[in-house]
């Protein structure tokens, strides 16, 4: 069976696909690397997409000695016999590490002096944003580079050309599903095909669908995945786009994300960028959460739908969000102020408001303080109405 993956690895710059912003002949990432400035460095971006190849190709460029790691199976004690064999050499050793967001604190120490007395350069990869997993002290002794999803585009060149030169037949919907199914992974997409290729001579999209029927996408558990796709759910919702909030919300499910988790930012929008536009927000949101709890999986998937459809249909406004950061910010800068005579525990002249019909015009502060600016939107147009002529009657 064919071994894509392993004998199209790219063995130069030019040969990365989808990564122009590090490889091009200008992008800075190449210049350091030809000029053999390159200095401690970390990858970071989704699966399948070339850290390991880009790794491999800096240790080319650099004429470097290359040493494969993961960090859940690193130890010292293999570090130590790699920088014993070169300590007495003017020539240094590239170490990569895989998954450097599961390296523990206590290895990133050992880290440290190493990198520090550049014994070897360190190259890290890794699913998510190292400025997360790092500590402080690995960080400010390396660059941080981002390597992207590769378009579809880009996997359809590496399609073809795959195609022409091991001289598969593939019909015109099979390459559709292989790229469009691929998530942006180079990986996925040659490892289907080489399966496919295993089984018959002629790849259709009904073997495909046989061997992954469905389309892979990245899964929201990477932290810096789930972060976005949670942003960007809660930022569609916000500018009442339904379909984008859809995706989104399609992607989180997909990407295995937990219905609950998604409930509770459902809640917490309700309120902070619909508030009393629509006070019904918040009642389902919160039903929502609390059914989501009770029924799960599949079928919370249509609770979570529906909360997000009226969600997103819904009249907007931060009034609530913004008066409450306002009236904190006060007391942190130090407006303290007494509380008036009549409203404490123990008070003297409070007016009971419903003794006048609902409201009487009497001091709630020592001192007048400005927080709320209700806006003329749903709900909050009829509450902004009664608080004007209430201030008519004052």
């Amino acid at each position: 069976m064919l071994d894509l993956t392993a004998q199209l690895r790219p063995k130069t710059f030019d040969e990365i696909i989808g990564q122009e912003h590090l490889c091009s002949v200008d992008a800075p990432l190449r210049v350091l690397c030809e000029k053999g400035a390159l200095g401690h460095s970390f990858i970071y971006g989704p699966a399948g997409c070339g850290k390991t190849s880009l790794a491999r190709v800096i240790a080319s460029t650099m004429e470097l000695p290359f040493y494969e790691f993961n960090a859940t199976s690193l130890k010292i004690e293999q570090l130590r016999k790699i920088f014993d064999t070169y300590a007495n050499t003017l020539t240094k050793p590239l170490i990569f590490i895989d998954e450097t967001h599961r390296l523990a604190k206590n290895q990133q120490e050992v880290l440290l002096p190493i990198m520090e007395k550049n014994q070897a350069l360190i190259i890290g990869a890794s699913t998510e944003n190292p400025f997360f997993s790092l500590t402080s002290a690995i960080r400010s002794r390396s660059m941080l580079f981002e390597i992207k999803a590769i378009s579809n585009e880009s996997l359809a060149q590496l399609l073809e050309s795959t195609l022409q030169k091991y001289d598969l037949a593939c019909e015109d919907d099979a390459k559709e599903y292989l790229v469009a199914s691929s998530g942006g992974d180079a990986r996925a997409m040659l490892k289907l095909l080489e399966f496919a290729s295993a089984v018959d001579t002629t790849i259709t999209k009904k073997l495909l669908l046989s061997l992954r029927p469905n389309a892979l996408s990245v899964g929201s558990s990477e932290a810096g995945v789930h972060y976005d796709l949670a942003s960007a759910l809660i930022k569609s919702i916000r500018g009442s786009d339904m379909d984008a909030a859809l995706y989104y919300l399609a992607r989180l499910i997909e990407g295995g994300e937990s219905a609950d988790f998604i409930a509770r930012r459902l809640v917490i929008l309700a309120s902070e960028d619909i508030g009393n536009a629509n006070p019904q927000a918040l009642i389902l949101a919160n039903a929502t959460l609390q059914s989501v709890l009770q029924i799960g999986f599949p079928e919370a998937r249509i609770l979570l739908s529906q909360c997000v459809l009226y969600l997103a249909s819904s009249p907007k406004s931060n009034a609530s969000y913004e008066a409450i950061n306002k009236a904190q910010q006060a007391v942190r800068e130090g407006v303290i102020l007494d509380i008036p005579n009549n409203i404490k525990q123990r008070n003297t002249g409070y007016l009971y408001p419903h003794d006048f019909g609902g409201w009487v015009d009497q001091q709630y502060l020592s001192e007048p303080l400005h927080f709320v600016t209700l806006k003329e939107i749903g709900y909050e147009k009829k509450m902004k109405e009664w608080q004007e002529n209430l201030a008519k009657l004052k």
